[in-house]
Parts: structure tokens; sequence; C-alpha cells
């Protein structure tokens, strides 16, 4: 992975002087208006000034690939009738190429301007939103272009989302226009329609539109259409509309909707402007990661499986394949992942198969993987075993020199280490041809960077929120220390400050970025720039109190000078390299009023009972001690899926004859192995400095964590507040017993 030639430097960041990259004037840098236009703010000068990178609209980006690139594949997707999961839960081959639909660039763009005819054709006005609710597809993606080239928004549903999540995100947007997958969606859309006022026609592309339309109980109806039929009606229209359409987009128009996750509350919709994500993604695509597209006979290969509702999912899966066809001298193509993939664990596979070269997973994937190949790695013995624990000790050896600050110098018989080993695990996991590797959304254990390390494979840790349209600090293979987030992407700003009501005083600078981190240095991280929101979408319809508690919410997240409050609690090093040290919404008070940063200790914990624990929440907040939830690594659990309470892995042979959760629950060997891993976690000074942050107790739930269980988010963040309310009586249990055994049986 890494582009060192033997006895180089890696690449050292040295930022300048703390000055102003934009001229931001004391006032309200946001809106609430779904209409608004937000001017962009320039840098001063340097690589994303107006002159070297004026703004432009996603539209004209699109235009410019499909010119550029027009006979090459944009989209592939295998035909899901022919790969559908079997009773037996096992899944077919992957297909030939010649057997997967595939679209153009041209032929992307064509079907693009089709929707959004059609969508005109239907009512649809300047500034309407379009919800779309399904997997990720061609068809999801055309719809959320085909939305923003007829000026409007594509608002996208999570695909876990229940019927009243549907409902008022649809009606939250305004969305005049819906799209979904299936004649389930369909009748989930059937049985909302009278609280879904804008809807004027329902789109539906992976099965039958069953009735013309759908009757609403004031005698107005919904029409509905197949996607074939949506476009065919679409590509009778003449072009003069869409273009007089298409004349009124300005980059500082919203073109997409965010939904956050709501895990108090009502979800808020993030505003991103088409130069929020132009923008965004071009500095990703030509800076953050520039061996992309660097040559005219490069193909770049991305696996579409996160979703597509969250900022993630739309700028690397939509946006940026867009910008490198566009402005790179190669071009890129999304593959799509099957839809069982995350659920069933099949997403393997899918990477032998794609080859990608451009791969975002978030942390519980990159753990996933990590589990595979450290179970098919036990069953290695004798010689092989010796062969490869010395291969890997080379590949991290190596890692570690070209981490920034390194010598990026190759080990004795590195090459021979990865002729033999390291190159053999990468082709096996479907990433020999990946040249940008990342991560995002939920922080990561160093530990699982330092494995992927030893297989010669460098995880780059990228950080942002949607609020900031993805990433605002990045790293590279050149310049990257695991643990860190990386450095302020190119045009932004980042600080940290310590906030006292409107006041913010800058923090100064840690010296070592990896120690324990002095309480003068941590405050909270702060971003400014092109790509920071046009604020929180507040629908008048909804009353004047939904709109003041709107706009109270954008003051919070975006003070008077335009720094945008991240939430999260951050030191920043001498070169510019960020790390989060905690979450100040995830901060733990303690009875005596002390401040505990919770993930630290959860992660230790893990390491210590790698492959048997599966997740970890300490709870704590105004308590007289702090006490944890965990689980176990079970089969079929996913993160998309709980699974069973049949033991995995290490877990599985951890204790002879124990093969479920509710036998380790009433194993004394097996509770003894993690209430020593907690107690050495208390007794580790890097995460636990003070007896307050310390675990008493802690106890085992009968089943994980998952996204269908509400307990994850649909990029796996644990939704602290959900989990402790549904787990209160479990967490009363652990309060109520005093004194014995560090382990207190379920209490559900």
């Amino acid at each position: 992975m890494g582009n060192h030639q033997s006895g180089s430097i890696p690449l050292v960041i040295t930022e300048p002087p703390q000055e102003e990259l934009c001229s931001y004037d004391a006032g309200q840098h946001w809106s609430e208006r779904y209409d608004v236009e937000v001017p962009v703010t320039y840098p001063k000068k340097g690589p994303c000034s107006k002159e070297l990178m004026p703004a432009m609209t996603v539209v004209e980006l699109l235009q410019l690939a499909a010119k550029k690139r027009g006979s090459k594949a944009a989209l592939y997707q295998e035909p899901p009738s022919k790969v559908a999961l079997g009773k037996d839960k096992r899944w077919p081959p992957p297909l030939p190429r010649n057997e997967w639909r595939v679209w153009t660039w041209q032929k992307y763009y064509d079907d693009v301007r089709k929707f959004a005819k059609a969508a005109i054709k239907v009512g649809f006005v300047q500034h309407d939103a379009t919800t779309i609710f399904g997997l990720n597809a061609p068809e999801w993606m055309i719809s959320g272009l085909g939305t923003m080239t007829a000026a409007g928004k594509c608002s996208g549903v999570y695909p876990t989302d229940t019927a009243e999540q549907f409902q008022y995100k649809a009606h939250h947007s305004r969305s005049s226009l819906v799209v979904v997958e299936s004649e389930a969606h369909l009748k989930l859309v059937e049985s909302v329609v009278d609280d879904i006022p804008y809807c004027k026609a329902v789109v539906i592309w992976a099965g039958p539109a069953a009735k013309p339309e759908i009757a609403r109980k004031d005698g107005s109806s919904v029409k509905v259409f197949t996607f074939d039929a949506f476009l065919e009606l679409g590509g009778k229209m003449p072009d003069s509309q869409l273009e007089e359409r298409i004349s009124k987009i300005k980059p500082g128009h919203v073109c997409s909707l965010i939904y956050t996750s709501g895990t108090t509350g009502a979800p808020k919709a993030v505003m991103v402007t088409h130069d929020n994500i132009v923008y965004e993604s071009k500095v990703v695509m030509t800076m953050g990661i520039s061996a992309v597209g660097a040559s005219s006979d490069d193909e770049e290969r991305i696996l579409s499986y996160l979703p597509l509702s969250h900022v993630a999912g739309q700028m690397v899966d939509v946006i940026c394949p867009v910008v490198v066809s566009a402005i790179r001298p190669g071009y890129c193509t999304v593959y799509f992942a099957r839809p069982y993939d995350l659920k069933v664990g099949s997403i393997g596979e899918r990477l032998r198969d794609v080859k990608p070269t451009i791969f975002l997973g978030v942390p519980r994937v990159w753990e996933k993987i990590a589990e595979k190949i450290k179970a098919v790695g036990a069953r290695v013995t004798g010689f092989k075993k010796k062969i490869a624990t010395w291969a890997k000790s080379k590949g991290l050896e190596y890692q570690e020199n070209l981490q920034i600050g390194g010598t990026g110098a190759r080990p004795s018989m590195y090459d021979l280490a990865d002729k033999i080993v390291l190159s053999k695990v990468k082709a096996n996991l479907g990433l020999a041809e990946m040249k940008f590797g990342f991560t995002g959304a939920a922080p990561i254990a160093v530990e699982t960077l330092e494995y992927f390390g030893a297989l010669g494979i460098n995880i780059n840790e990228v950080y942002g929120m949607s609020e900031c349209t993805g990433a605002t600090t990045w790293s590279t293979d050149g310049a990257h220390s695991w643990g860190s987030v990386g450095y302020a992407l190119s045009g932004m700003e980042v600080r940290i400050f310590k906030v006292n009501g409107s006041e913010k005083t800058e923090c100064p600078r840690t010296k070592n970025l990896h120690g324990p981190q002095p309480e003068e240095c941590k405050g909270e991280i702060c971003m400014r720039g092109r790509h920071i929101m046009a604020g929180y979408l507040a629908n008048p319809d909804m009353g004047p109190e939904h709109v003041e508690e709107i706009k109270r919410k954008n003051r919070e997240a975006i003070d008077s000078f335009g720094w945008l409050h991240s939430g999260d609690m951050g030191v920043k090093d001498f070169r510019g390299m960020i790390k989060i040290v905690g979450r100040y919404k995830e901060l733990i008070i303690g009875a005596g009023g002390e401040n505990i940063a919770p993930v630290p200790i959860e992660d230790e914990i893990k390491k210590n009972c790698e492959g048997v624990v599966s997740n970890v929440l300490m709870i704590g907040d105004i308590r007289k001690f702090n006490t944890c939830l965990i689980t176990l690594a079970c089969k079929g659990a996913t993160g998309e899926k709980a699974g069973t309470n049949e033991l995995d892995g290490p877990a599985a042979s951890l204790v002879p004859g124990v093969t479920t959760i509710e036998q380790a629950a009433a194993s004394e060997q097996f509770l003894s192995f993690i209430e020593d891993a907690i107690k050495d976690t208390n007794n580790n000074g890097q995460v636990c400095p003070s007896n307050a942050s310390k675990i008493g107790k802690f106890t085992i739930l009968p089943i994980d964590f998952s996204v269908e269980g509400d307990e994850l988010t649909s990029t796996f963040k644990s939704k602290r507040g959900v989990i402790e309310k549904k787990y209160a009586k479990a967490i009363d249990a652990m309060y109520l017993t005093e004194g014995g055994s560090m382990f207190v049986p379920y209490v559900g």
C-alpha cells in the first residue's frame, strides 16, 4: 500500500500560521429555508479559491463526465433476480460481467435527464424534494441525480426506517415525488399516503405498479409508475423545459437532504448545496487521493454497499465517480453489492469479484473482515504458521515506518514477505488493487489498523459529519499516524476551542499526539469552509414552534463567525494532525463531576477480549460508579442483524462445552476471562487515568446490538441513548448489587 521507496522520508505536514482562510463577518451563517441560495465562501487564496476552483453545480459536472467518458462504464449491477438469496441462505456465485446490467456514462446521463423531465411533467417544481426509499441500486442514483437536474433536492430514507420515520421525512422534506424499491415499500407509502400531503407521484423500480394511483381520503390521488414507465414519460418530453429549469440552478442551492440518525427526538435534515458536495468531492479526489484516475487508462472501481441516504454514501458512491470521470484523466465505475451482502456476511465475495481501487469501510466492516482472516489463520499450523507470522512482522514494521515522521524504509526481506504471503492475503481479500482504503463515521481501534498494517494494508482515518458534507480531516498513505484522523483538507479550517457560551478560546497545540493529553490542549473540534452545510431544514407548514426549534439547533451548530461546532473533543499537534479524544454528548460525568471518555475504555476491553466480545457500552453518568453492557461474538451477527445466541469464533472455543450466550453467562471460567479483561483495562492509566473512570460491574446481554434492533445507526455507531433506555432494567440491576462479583446476571 505504501508508495515510498527504501530510505525515503514520508511527507510531513507543517501548518502555516493560523490565519483565516476565508472572510467571515459576524452574523448568521445558516438558513432554515428550503429555497435558500447560500453564497459560496471562497478561500482567499490557494487551490480552492475562486480563480482555481470556481463553483459549479452537480448537473454541470455530470454533463462533463458524459461528454468526456460517454462510452465508458459508469454503473454495473448483477440482475437482482439472478442472484437472489436461496432458502438455505446460500448465495449464487458471481455472474460473469457480460450478464450484469451496465450503464455507460452517456446512458447514465440520458436516464438522469429522462427522470428529471418526467418529474417536471408530474408537477415537480424548483426546490421540491424526492424521497428515495430502498437499497443501493442504479435507480437510486438516477433518481437522486435526476432530482438535482430538475432543480430539486434528493432525500434518502434509510432502508431500515419504519413507516413512521418514512412518513416524517417525506412530509418534513416537502417531497412531491417518492421513489421506492419494492412492493413492500409501495404498500408502506400507501399506508401513510394521507400524511404525506406534498406527494404527487410514486415510482417503483423493482416491482410492478399494481395500480395506476393511490387514493387519498380527501378525494385526491397519487400517481404510481414503474421506473421504466417514468423514464419513458420523460423521454417523450422535449428538452426545452428541462434546459430552462437547469438554467435556474445555482451552486448555492440545496441539492441533497441528509437526515441525521435521530437518536433523540426527530431527525434533523442537513441541507447540502451543489457547491458543498462538488467542492468536497473535488478536494478528496484530486488532493486527498491524488493517485486516483491519474492515467487516461485508469478505471477506478467503487463497491457501493453503504447506505446512499448517508452523506458518505452520497459523496463517495454518487458524486466522487462523477468528479473522477469529469476532471481526472481516468474514469470511475460504480459496482453494486448485492442487497443481502452486509446482512449475511458475503461482502468479502463481492470485494474479490469487483477488486475495488477505492474502498470505504466503516470500522465494523473492517473488524468483521479481520475476524474472518483470523479465523482462517487460527487453522494454520507448523511451518506455514511461522512463515505467516514472520511476514506479518515485516508488514507491520514497514507500515510503522510509513507513518508521519517515520523513515519510510522497507525492512530487509520485506519484498519476499510481500511476495509469498502479504500479496496473497490482499488478493484473497479482493484488496490487491486498492489504491486507497479508508474508514470513517465512527472510531476505529488502533489495534485494527495495526492488524491490517501487518498484512500490508494501510487504512486511512478520515473525520467529519453530515453537517460538513462528509470529511474535513484526511489521512493519506504518505501522511498518516494511526489513532489520528489526519489534517484539514485544502481550503478547510479546523481549530480546537474551549467554548464557554458565545466565547471561544483556541487551545494550545499538544506536543505528543498519542500520549495522555493535557487538559488545556483539549477542546471542541470546530471547522469552517465551503463544505459547511446551508443549515438544518425547517418546514413552515409544521408550525412556528417547529421553525423556532430548528433555528435554535442551527444557532447551536454554526456560530456567528461561521464555525461548525462538532460536539467532539479533540487535540491538534504542531503538524496540524487532529486526534479525537471524546465526544461531549457521550462524556460520562461521574458523581464527583469527573469527565470520563467512554470510547477508549470500551475499545480497550474489546482489545483484551479480542474475538470474544462484540460490543461494550459503558454506563455511569451521574452514578456512583461505572458499569458496562457487553455483547458476545455470535453466529449471524453482522451489524445489520443481531444474529443468534450461538457463540462464534474465539468466543465459541474459549471454554470447552460453552457454546451459547446463556452458557457463557453461567460459566465461571468464561466470566473470569471478561472480568480479568476489565480489571486490566481499569489498571491501564492510558485509558483509565483515575479511579473515577474504572468499571465496577458488567452484565452480558442476551443478544448483540444491530441496526434492526435499533441499537446501531446505519453506519454501525452505537445509539447510546436508545441502548440505555432499552436495557434500563439490566442497568438498574447492576447498581442495586453492591460488592461481590463484577458480573451481574442479566435482568430483562
